[in-house]
């Protein structure tokens, strides 16, 4: 199962990605599968043809979980 996150970098614009699992409490690296910006547009530092990645942790400043699409379409707009 991958899981959908949005990576805000220290001092650039934050990275679209997917991870395997969530990173351990000791860990120093993380493993991102198709980084990407947030309009889906390729990352100008890496070459076209890599599709993963290992960031340092000290890299990022925090990792926001995005839902996946199957739980999008259980949580709809709610109207009042």
């Amino acid at each position: 199962m991958t899981i959908r996150v949005l990576l805000h970098m220290t001092g650039e614009d934050p990275i679209l990605g997917e991870i395997e699992e969530y990173p351990q409490l000791n860990a120093t690296m993380l493993v991102v599968n198709n980084p990407r910006r947030r309009d889906g547009k390729d990352l100008h530092y890496i070459q076209e043809e890599v599709v993963t990645v290992i960031w340092p942790l000290r890299m990022i400043s925090f990792i926001e979980i995005l839902p996946s699409v199957s739980e999008e379409k259980l949580i709809g707009p709610v109207r009042e």
